[in-house]
């Protein structure tokens, strides 16, 4: 029994859809930091501070650079690799909501101080999902 062979085709590529949410993120957070600056004037480095605007989505487009290129890479080489196994795909799937609900728990919310359930699944499904998808590349190079 093979689990790709009872899901169907899907109309759209799963990583170039995940590399696109991903790219657009880097770049909308980071035009959100800019028009942060502006608002409060800021124009050297922005201090820490839990409770700043500025510094929550300072903070959101420092820690999706951290790692989003790197799974774009992982992505892009197992897209290089097909076939596939299906399951790759909802592991990018996976990480890619993961990214999302981390950077939501950090914007809709007015401090840092809190923890807050969007960022905590979001920052653990960043660390599971991706490693899994650096093995997943490791997979599909050894594979052949």
């Amino acid at each position: 029994f093979r689990f790709a062979s009872v899901m169907p085709q899907l109309p759209v590529s799963v990583p170039g859809a995940c590399i696109s949410i991903l790219g657009g993120m880097v770049f909308l957070l980071g035009l959100n930091v800019s028009k942060k600056r502006q608002k409060y004037k800021i124009a050297g480095v922005i201090k820490p501070d839990a409770s700043s605007p500025a510094y929550i989505a300072s903070r959101a487009h420092g820690n999706t650079v951290e790692y989003v290129p790197t799974v774009i890479g992982i992505m892009l080489w197992i897209a290089m690799h097909k076939p596939y196994p299906v399951w790759m795909d909802v592991l990018m799937a996976l990480f890619t909501a993961s990214r999302i609900s981390f950077t939501y728990g950090l914007l809709a919310y007015p401090t840092m101080d809190k923890p807050t359930k969007p960022r905590f699944f979001g920052a653990v499904g960043t660390y599971l999902f991706g490693t899994a998808l650096a093995v997943s590349a490791a997979y599909v190079t050894i594979r052949g």
